[in-house]
């Protein structure tokens, strides 16, 4: 009896130690990073179409460097003010192709974005690759700086 008491706690230590390990190895929270990353950019996604002050406020970064794929470069309260007049305007945005690379408590996110916009009330589309570099901050993720460029024709 004492034996399978000793057992059943050493193979309860075992199992404990091992799934500690498995969430602690760098593959899990590297997979767990590039989960609440992907989660930030969707959010700010959705916020780029319906946007508001404070949900864009809490997706990007105080020194927020946002590059335009015609070399305009925006900083956090220009980015936030153009989407909440209308000067830039969203009615669509898909994401494709899009990779995350986690780095300590920086993140690489590329991706192809296509757009129908109707920036200043004008109709258009966009199609251009994106490089976004996210931060986490506070312990959320913040987009610290973009670069737009168009895609080749």
């Amino acid at each position: 009896m004492f034996k399978k008491i000793v057992l059943t706690a050493a193979a309860a230590v075992a199992i404990a130690a091992l799934t500690g390990c498995a969430s602690n190895s760098p593959a899990a929270s590297s997979a767990a990073s590039e989960q609440s990353v992907a989660a930030a950019a969707e959010r700010l996604r959705v916020a780029m179409v319906d946007p508001t002050q404070a949900a864009l406020a809490q997706l990007v970064a105080d020194d927020l460097s946002y590059g335009h794929s015609g070399g305009r470069v925006d900083t956090k309260d220009s980015f936030i003010g153009d989407l909440l007049a209308g000067k830039s305007d969203f009615v669509t945005i898909a994401i494709s192709d899009q990779t995350i690379k986690v780095v300590g408590n920086t993140a690489i996110v590329r991706h192809t974005l296509t757009a129908d916009t109707n920036d200043s009330g004008k109709p258009g589309k966009v199609l251009i690759k994106i490089l976004g570099v996210w931060q986490q901050q506070g312990g959320s993720w913040k987009l610290l700086a973009r670069q737009a460029v168009r895609v080749a024709a």
